[in-house]
């Protein structure tokens, strides 16, 4: 039998000594250094990083182009320009953040973290059949996650990252501060953790691919959007939380926001489901939405195979 990812990781530090892995390690002591700077400073660094990679990523400034054309066509070619180079220094604050997430104590941040809606989480638990955290890909994911375990005990779903050394840096600090990190794929780990009553962590709003979707719409338009989340709640009887996390724009801070359950979830139609799921994760996006992952490829899967490419550049 296969062993899973989730049984190969080797996250000792004392694996990484070869020079080959001195490049990353470089990497990993800028990350510790810029986590001990003021956060203000941090932000203004991140903003840079963002500026910089809208000039020079071109590919990646070329998808968020097309993602935010598609979403908010009711703002002008300019805005909506505007609001690509505005999630570009947001994404670029979350890299900076990244360091903070793995190498600072979240609870020197609570003074400036404000958390709504805590009671859905209580009263989710009360009912003993665990909570699937309905999270989405916005740029502050790993400090928000690590701020969210501030207020809550909670599991982690992740995917590994390709460097070995990255992900051992980056589960190690996740593992200080949830109660388990399970693979993505890890399915099985999933359910045991909910039916001993457990928050996990998780995310459905990227493109995985043509297997176990349907097309539902994200921001109107057809989306491949995973149907496991109905499956996961339909098996455990979990309660379905959505939750989110933004930093405030005028002020140095942070918002984590728990919602109510949601409501006839799963309700046997699969395309209802996914409709419901997309829907709440978009009126997440809304409140911030330079601050979301619009780098990714959300609608790379097309309902039909013959339909074109929505991120393919046309030749001059």
């Amino acid at each position: 039998m296969k062993k899973s990812k989730q049984t190969t990781r080797d996250t000792r530090y004392s694996s990484y000594l070869h020079p080959r892995w001195w490049p990353t390690w470089m990497g990993i002591g800028l990350m510790w250094l810029g986590a001990r700077l003021p956060l203000k400073i941090q932000w203004w660094l991140g903003r840079r990083i963002g500026d910089l990679a809208y000039r020079f990523a071109a590919r990646r400034r070329h998808i968020t182009e097309v993602n935010i054309h598609l979403c908010f066509p009711e703002l002008s070619e300019r805005e909506q320009q505007a609001l690509v180079k505005k999630s570009f220094q947001a994404n670029g604050i979350g890299v900076m953040e990244i360091g903070l997430a793995w190498f600072r104590n979240p609870t020197s941040f609570m003074p400036i973290t404000r958390v709504h809606g805590l009671e859905h989480v209580d009263s989710a638990l009360a009912q003993g059949k665990g909570i699937l955290l309905l999270g989405g890909h916005y740029s502050t994911l790993d400090l928000g996650g690590s701020l969210v375990t501030e207020f809550i005990e909670a599991d982690v779903m992740q995917r590994d990252h390709n460097n070995p050394l990255m992900n051992a840096v980056m589960t190690r600090a996740r593992e200080r501060r949830y109660g388990t990190v399970l693979d993505s794929r890890n399915l099985r780990g999933l359910l045991k953790q909910l039916k001993n009553n457990r928050i996990v962590w998780y995310a459905t709003d990227q493109d995985y691919g043509r297997k176990g979707i349907v097309f539902a719409p994200f921001f109107g338009v057809p989306a491949g959007s995973i149907t496991a989340t109905s499956r996961i709640a339909d098996r455990s009887g979990c309660a379905v939380v959505p939750f989110s996390h933004f930093r405030r724009e005028h002020e140095p801070g942070y918002d984590v926001y728990f919602h109510p359950p949601l409501d006839n979830f799963p309700s046997g139609d699969d395309m209802a489901d996914a409709t419901l799921v997309n829907k709440t994760i978009e009126n997440e996006i809304r409140k911030h939405p330079d601050q979301y992952l619009w780098m990714h490829r959300r609608f790379k899967t097309r309902p039909s195979r013959e339909n074109p490419d929505l991120y393919r550049k046309e030749a001059n």
